[in-house]
């Protein structure tokens, strides 16, 4: 059984200290960021360097959201406007088909580099307490804006045989704190937070993987994010009805707080399927992989299902594709 963690590592070269930890602790999957990335053959072989450390076709992510969050970069990839930027700049009715188009581009970027997995849509929707960091980031703001926009950013990437994990469960458009660096607290009431921000989570329950937020909802859980609440965990699955795989947000960030270890054990305990580790730090990834254990019962059998979802695209003219694009979103 694989381990229930997603890691990354440290750079765009495979040590074989790492190959020989990654044998060991054999994580359901990996995560690529800036600093493993040089050029497409490096990508191509670090991809299939990673895959061949655990002797099977793991899952391979990456956050390419376009705009801020893009960790592959021309020549490698195109530049995109940040999300809710493209949003705004369409014509209404032509947002969302822009969006699909955009992210059926980035799928075949990523495929042909050997990443199957994005972490993308972004659910979150966009107001005025919204912190920078996620702001513009956001596909709408509104409910059904971000329901639309985000389906349509999902079967863009599925179009193109890259699984998208829907994030940050059960919102995070509401903090007004960076949860890279401290814990937000979100103050509204639960029948606020089902009108507006459940919304677009529940629109898109049915998609194979997604994300928490390291974010504590008072009305929910008082004390607990929810990566690490199993108040908010099973709301994710039984009120909302998110049915894929559930990965925590980067368990390394500075919103949470204890050991890696302890974060990890009670993510899981909470009832994350998968702890996401990003920073590539030897000493963490072996205290998460012991402490997250392994994939069993239903949550093997949506990590599973989460993999048969990378279904080889069908062919496509992508000069046909960007032709569209640049006809709804024309060159600045």
């Amino acid at each position: 059984m694989a381990g229930a963690a997603i890691f990354g590592c440290a750079g765009p070269v495979l040590s074989p200290a790492e190959a020989t930890f990654f044998r060991t602790a054999d994580p359901w999957g990996f995560i690529l960021f800036a600093r493993n990335i040089e050029s497409a053959a490096q990508v191509i072989r670090l991809t299939n360097e990673l895959r061949a450390a655990v002797g099977r076709d793991a899952a391979i992510l990456i956050d390419q959201e376009g705009g801020r969050v893009q960790r592959l970069r021309p020549p490698l990839a195109r530049d995109w406007l940040p999300p809710l930027d493209q949003v705004r700049a369409s014509p209404r009715d032509r947002a969302a088909r822009g969006l699909y188009l955009r992210y059926r581009i980035i799928a075949a970027e990523l495929r042909g580099l050997g990443i199957d997995a994005n972490c993308a849509p972004v659910a979150d929707i966009a107001g005025p307490g919204t912190h920078p960091f996620l702001r513009n980031r956001c596909l709408g703001e509104t409910a059904a804006e971000v329901a639309a926009h985000a389906r349509a950013v999902a079967e863009g990437l599925a179009g193109g045989g890259v699984v998208p994990v829907l994030k940050h469960a059960p919102g995070h458009g509401r903090a007004g704190t960076d949860s890279h660096k401290g814990l937000p607290r979100v103050a509204a009431t639960r029948t606020e937070l089902e009108a507006t921000d459940f919304a677009p989570f529940a629109a898109l329950a049915d998609l194979p993987m997604a994300m928490t937020a390291h974010v504590v909802y008072p009305a929910l859980d008082p004390e607990r994010p929810a990566t690490l609440s199993p108040v908010v965990i099973d709301l994710l699955r039984h009120r909302i009805g998110l049915s894929g795989l559930l990965l925590t947000d980067d368990i390394s960030m500075g919103a949470l707080s204890g050991s890696v270890a302890a974060r990890s054990a009670a993510a899981r305990a909470a009832g994350c399927d998968i702890v996401l580790h990003c920073n590539g730090d030897a000493a963490e990834m072996a205290a998460v992989a012991d402490a997250a254990g392994t994939l069993e019962g239903a949550a093997a059998a949506r990590a599973d299902a989460a993999l048969a979802a990378r279904r080889a695209p069908p062919p496509v003219d992508m000069a046909a594709l960007e032709a569209e694009f640049r006809a709804i979103l024309p060159p600045a």
